[in-house]
C-alpha cells in the first residue's frame, strides 16, 4: 500500500502542477493556480501518515517505509525548485514571458549552482534521516528497524556522492572555450 501511495503521490504531484500552470496561465486564474500549487504539500503530508498507520497497525519496517521517507525529503529538497523551473518555463512559452536562465556553464558561477543543488540534496537527506530516525522511535526495541538504518544509511549515502560530484565542479571548474 506504502509504495503505491508513493507512486500516487507522484502522479498527483506532476497534475496538480500541470493543474496549477493551466489555471495560470491558460485560463487566466493566477489564484486559483496558485491555490492548486499550495495544495501538493498536502500529498506529503498523507503519505506520511499513511506511513505511520502502517506502522502503527504492526507492519514489519521495509523498503516501504524508506522508500516514502526518501521520497518525502526529496520533495522537500527539491520540489519548490522543480515547481520555479516549470513556472519558468510555461510563463516563457505560453504566457510570453523572458526565456528562462539555464544554470551557469562555467567556471566558480557553475561551482556555486552545483554547491546549491547539493545542499537541496543534503535537506532532502536530513529529512528522510529524520523520519527514519522517528520511525525507529516509534517501532520501538520490540520491532526490527535493520531496514530503516539502512535507508538511513542510503540517504547520507546519496547525499556524500552528490557532494563529490558538486565539489568537482569546485576544483575542476569547467572553463570557458575560446572566442565565447
Amino acid at each position: 500500500m506504502v509504495v503505491t501511495l508513493v507512486v500516487v503521490c507522484e502522479v498527483a504531484f506532476w497534475v496538480l502542477l500541470a493543474v496549477g500552470m493551466f489555471l495560470r496561465y491558460v485560463a487566466r486564474m493566477p489564484r486559483a493556480g496558485i491555490a492548486v500549487l499550495l495544495a501538493e504539500p498536502l500529498l506529503e503530508v498523507v503519505l506520511l501518515v499513511a506511513t505511520a498507520v502502517d506502522l502503527k497497525n504492526g507492519a514489519t519496517p521495509d523498503f516501504r517505509h524508506g522508500l516514502a521517507a526518501l521520497y518525502i525529503g526529496f520533495t522537500l529538497g527539491y520540489g519548490h525548485a522543480t515547481i520555479s523551473w516549470v513556472d519558468s518555463r510555461v510563463n516563457h512559452r505560453i504566457a510570453g514571458g523572458p526565456p528562462p536562465a539555464g544554470p551557469p556553464r562555467y567556471g566558480m558561477a557553475r561551482a556555486r549552482h552545483e554547491g546549491r543543488l547539493w545542499l537541496r540534496t543534503v535537506l532532502a537527506a536530513c529529512v528522510a534521516c529524520a523520519l527514519l530516525q522517528l520511525a525507529v522511535w516509534y517501532v520501538g526495541a520490540a520491532g526490527d528497524v535493520t531496514s530503516l538504518r539502512l535507508w538511513q544509511w542510503t540517504a547520507v549515502r546519496i547525499a556524500a556522492i552528490h557532494g563529490v560530484i558538486a565539489l568537482t565542479y569546485l576544483v575542476w571548474p569547467k572553463k570557458r572555450p575560446a572566442g565565447r
